[in-house]
């Protein structure tokens, strides 16, 4: 269990802009150990799709358009798991681009900032591995408040 002492980390990226356009990127990110991505895009920045963990798998997170919140929190048990627990909680936008690496053992979920964001979750297990490695709590398990804008 040596992953659940791993904290989420956030691999840096940035922007490259001329009078062509713009490149996004994170060149420290290696594909290695993927296995599968997917991507997700809510109707309402309402939504709070979470808490999804798994004890062996690790998510890598990007966000190519809009912002979201994006929490991640240990799980010291699967089945029942410490409420007291507070999440990491990240910001992530297209405008700043990086991915958040999301180490086995953790529960995570996000939130959309704005309209049309899309987020994309790089996997390294397969969904069938997946599948048998699945723990889901409500978005509320570790305080409603992990999801707020915080006002500055």
């Amino acid at each position: 269990m040596d992953n659940l002492l791993k904290e989420p980390t956030v691999i840096p990226g940035s922007l490259a802009v001329d009078d062509r356009g713009q490149v996004s990127f994170a060149n420290a990110f290696s594909f290695d150990s993927v296995r599968r991505f997917y991507m997700v895009e809510n109707f309402s920045t309402d939504v709070v799709r979470a808490f999804h963990g798994h004890l062996k798998e690790n998510k890598f997170v990007f966000v190519p358009a809009g912002s979201a919140i994006v929490a991640a929190v240990a799980l010291d048990d699967p089945v029942r798991p410490n409420t007291n627990v507070k999440p990491h909680r990240f910001v992530l936008s297209d405008r700043k681009p990086q991915i958040l690496h999301i180490p086995a053992g953790y529960a995570n979920g996000f939130r959309p900032l704005e309209p049309g964001t899309k987020i994309i979750f790089f996997s390294t297990a397969t969904m069938e591995e997946a599948a048998n490695d699945d723990y889901r709590f409500p978005a509320d398990y570790w305080g409603a408040d992990v999801w707020s804008v915080e006002s500055r």
